[in-house]
């Protein structure tokens, strides 16, 4: 009798592959002999494909005759690339963000190690050395492998990493041997550029602030294991010395840091400063980086030769086998979450990496994530308060303008044009900040009221005037603006409202002997761009900046005295109810940049609502005061940090498929009574790069049983859904509603 029970079997392994699959699938190794680990990238076969996956179990129970399983083409690792708690991290980003676990590791490993056409060749970007603490008495151990022990011979002799091509002019089919001394730990791979830059420190460390002092003191009483530590101070109070006193003690213990910043833009001014003050190995990790530059930094972090990691989100899942710090700078910008795809929020995967790793985690901002303030709050993490600035200069003083009645020349008022004339006649560099790209955001007739439409979304579209031409920020479709309305023929058609270009245009008319920079998606789109124009700033050859976002956060610009905030008001009124959390966060940080150096600083904030009580609470009590009346109003509806929300999208051709997929979906959830459903509904932009989108929100006061819903609800989902006619996403915990 055929016992039909399963059992484990050494050479059946399971395989995240990065499709959209729930679950792993089985694959058999070629030879009983072969032996993977979880971690290990193999090339397998799925339908006439050929993929890269990460095998992330070995000896599985298959239920599957052996004969029904397909073969692992071939094993890419002599090693396993992910460590074991990088593969557990990943597996819990899978069951948390209900999201296939195949497209994780796709999202973890660098595009060079999950390509099929550079897989086989990855060698070609590595290069192999002598492992540390192998000396010349090794030899007497490879007496019976010759082609071994003349490799080892040879590499022993050079001064440095020899890469592929190297050791193939001088030997022939050296690859099995280099595999067999990988093996015995005789050799280690490194990567052909070596993936770091080098410390030198040449910068001393500032004298601390009694605060400083005080907050460095309570860090240091916790220096190991896992805690979280909120290091919430004004901007200017000094949070990056904290992080570098930390850091300076992690480094002399022997240990990594991995230190995230929010976007590529603070990636430059913070490489310098680190460079500077720690004689140690950085790697960089961003999307502008070169395939290369960006595989071999992370197998420098992978080697344990880079002692500091600074890089954007996806940084969050590099290797280190010697972490002792995590520090995410910024910790309340939205840019850490992902919203496409693995919709994962990066500063939550790294307290769950420090938690796990039992290493402590610094989260800085000046204006914490509301549900980050209320952990603080509440003692989960560890508050550390700097309330003053470093240097002498207090706080920028901040001045409503109120824009009513008031003519405006390409936004500005007058009193604003005239502040800004007198900080730079006093030798200061001034800022407009103006969240709008492009030259105005509609283009419309004041005849009849007609303004240009994006076909394809529900939006207008935004006018560029360099480039005479019509552009939709949703959906990146172009047009040429029409010489006369098409809707009653009028010959004037008008720019309505303001962005960087026509704010740009106009400062340069009025401020003609003054060197002036934007700073936006459009204008710094080249590599190289925004550095070149940060430098310019930083000499003082750049008098008048003007920018969105991106100059919103941890810039330290000395000479700049004067800032002007345009087009707050739109956060007063809109229907997402973190909408004020982000425009205290972004006025907040923008008035930061003004007054950091010898000069004080002033803010002025264009408003046709001056008397709101949101101005009110900010300019009175600063952000504490508006995070705890805002907290409040939070615990009445009961939402984040009160109640725990996950959206979910759907979008199709029509008006009616994906509506009718949430609302089958709201049923499914419907004899559950601690899971309320909001919706389905529009899509606030409903038609969308010509689909039409719509949502279901789900809210309940228990995290757990929320998921244990969402659990079923996916599989539902999948089951349910005719693809082909609806696409739908799941978004754990969304940080937007739009």
């Amino acid at each position: 009798m055929v016992d039909d029970t399963p059992s484990e079997r050494p050479d059946v392994v399971r395989v995240a592959v990065p499709i959209p699959l729930t679950a792993p699938l089985e694959y058999r190794l070629n030879e009983s002999r072969t032996r993977v680990a979880p971690g290990t990238r193999v090339r397998v076969p799925l339908g006439r494909r050929r993929l890269i996956g990460i095998v992330v179990d070995v000896g599985v129970c298959s239920s599957l005759p052996r004969k029904e399983l397909r073969s692992i083409e071939k094993v890419l690792d002599t090693q396993p690339l992910l460590s074991p708690s990088i593969v557990a991290l990943i597996h819990w980003c899978a069951r948390y963000y209900h999201h296939p676990i195949g497209e994780i590791f796709a999202v973890a490993l660098p595009a060079k190690f999950r390509r099929v056409d550079s897989a086989d060749n990855a060698n070609r970007g590595l290069a192999w050395r002598i492992a540390a603490g192998v000396d010349a008495q090794t030899a007497k151990l490879l007496t019976n492998a010759p082609r071994q022990l003349t490799l080892f011979e040879w590499l022993a002799g050079l001064k440095h990493p020899a890469t592929r091509a190297e050791i193939n002019r001088v030997f022939t089919r050296p690859m099995a041997s280099l595999r067999a001394l990988e093996k015995k730990g005789i050799v280690e791979r490194t990567a052909a550029n070596d993936g770091v830059e080098t410390g030198h420190a040449t910068a001393h460390a500032p004298t601390l602030t009694h605060d400083q002092r005080h907050a460095l003191n309570t860090l240091g009483m916790q220096t190991t294991g896992f805690h979280a530590s909120l290091i919430e101070g004004v901007t200017g109070s000094g949070k990056t010395e904290l992080y570098f006193a930390r850091m300076a003690a992690e480094l002399t213990a022997g240990r990594q840091i991995l230190y995230l910043v929010p976007e590529i833009g603070l990636t430059r001014q913070m490489i310098e400063r680190i460079l500077a003050r720690f004689d140690a190995k950085l790697a960089i990790l961003h999307s502008r980086r070169t395939e290369a530059g960006r595989a071999a930094a992370w197998q420098a972090a992978i080697d344990g030769r880079a002692d500091i990691v600074l890089g954007t989100r996806s940084a969050v899942f590099t290797p280190m086998p010697r972490l002792g710090l995590i520090v995410v700078d910024e910790s309340h910008d939205e840019s850490y979450k992902q919203q496409e795809g693995f919709r994962y929020h990066a500063r939550d995967v790294a307290l769950k990496r420090a938690h796990d790793s039992d290493v402590p985690i610094y989260l800085g901002s000046a204006t914490p994530g509301l549900s980050t303030w209320h952990h603080a709050r509440t003692g989960r993490y560890q508050h550390i308060a700097l309330r003053t600035r470093a240097g002498a200069n207090p706080q920028p003083s901040i001045e409503r303008i109120d824009i009513r009645s008031r003519p405006l020349d390409g936004g500005l008022s007058p009193p604003v044009l005239s502040h800004l004339q007198r900080h730079l006649t006093d030798g200061g560099q001034i800022l407009v900040f103006i969240n709008r790209r492009g030259y105005a955001p509609a283009l419309g007739c004041h005849a009849c009221g007609w303004t240009a439409p994006c076909e394809h979304c529900d939006a207008a579209m935004t006018l560029y005037k360099r480039g005479s031409s019509l552009v939709c920020h949703h959906c990146g479709a172009q047009a040429v603006p029409p010489k006369q309305c098409p809707s009653c023929n009028a010959r004037k058609l008008t720019a309505f409202g303001a962005g960087t270009q026509r704010v740009a245009d106009t400062l340069a008319k009025h401020f003609p002997d003054y060197q002036l920079a934007r700073f936006d998606r459009d204008a710094v789109a080249a590599a190289g761009e925004l550095d070149a124009r940060l430098n310019a700033v930083a000499r003082g050859d750049t008098r008048i900046l003007v920018g969105t976002q991106m100059l919103a956060k941890g810039h330290d610009f000395a000479n700049l005295t004067g800032v002007a905030i345009v087009g707050a008001d739109g956060g007063l009124f809109s229907a997402d109810y973190r909408a004020t959390e982000q425009l205290a966060q972004l006025i907040t940080q923008v008035s930061g940049r003004a007054g950091r150096g010898a000069s004080p600083g002033q803010v002025w904030i264009q408003t046709r609502h001056p008397d709101h009580p949101f101005f009110k609470m900010l300019f009175n009590g600063g952000y504490p005061a508006f995070a705890e009346a805002e907290l409040a109003n939070r615990r009445a509806a009961g939402l984040p940090p009160f109640g725990w929300l996950a959206l979910i999208r759907a979008d199709s051709r029509g008006y009616t498929e994906g509506e009718t997929l949430l609302a089958q979906a709201a049923a499914q959830l419907a004899a559950t009574a601690v899971v309320e459903c909001w919706g389905p509904a529009p899509a606030p932009m409903q038609r969308r790069a010509g689909r039409v989108r719509s949502q279901l929100l789900l809210r309940s006061s228990e995290r757990r049983t929320l998921h244990k819903c969402l659990d079923k609800l996916r599989h539902w989902l999948v089951s349910n859904t005719n693809t082909h006619r609806v696409r739908w996403s799941l978004d754990i915990d969304p940080v937007s509603l739009f």
